[in-house]
């Protein structure tokens, strides 16, 4: 019996996941939304929420600004004690490993990422704690 998937209970973000839904992974026509799955770090259960990203090479490059919050996003820290994650991009879906940017690869990145979400600046300023980037790669599948 497969896991059942628990969406963010936030209404906004729960919203944006049924939208992702209904239209088949284009919620929001011209941006680049993904639907992320992480295993609870306490609870154990699969959870789900919706986030914006950009592509570096192969990796999916994800922003835990939790909106400026001083306090890291749940599926951040979630990632961090189980990396493997599914993404569902439009209508595909699939495992990646998930991993917290280095400090260079953020440098090089965060530009890029606040030209393609000029808000994410705004959160920076918003909070003392180091907004981390995450790279999740496809996992490889023989067959």
């Amino acid at each position: 019996m497969k896991d059942a998937i628990h969406d963010n209970p936030t209404p906004w973000i729960a919203d944006h996941i049924r939208r992702f839904e209904e239209t088949g992974g284009h919620p929001r026509p011209g941006a680049a939304d993904l639907l992320l799955t992480t295993r609870g770090r306490r609870s154990g259960l699969l959870r789900r929420t919706a986030l914006a990203y950009l592509r570096d090479g192969d990796a999916y490059v994800l922003t835990a600004s939790n909106g400026g919050a001083d306090r890291h996003p749940a599926w951040y820290l979630n990632l961090l004690a189980s990396p493997e994650v599914t993404l569902q991009v439009g209508a595909a879906t699939f495992t990646a490993t998930a991993r917290p940017a280095t400090a260079a690869e953020s440098a090089r990145l965060w530009p890029a990422v606040v030209a393609a979400m000029p808000s994410y600046a705004h959160y920076r300023t918003a909070t003392t704690r180091e907004i981390p980037l995450v790279l999740a790669t496809p996992v490889e599948r023989a067959g």
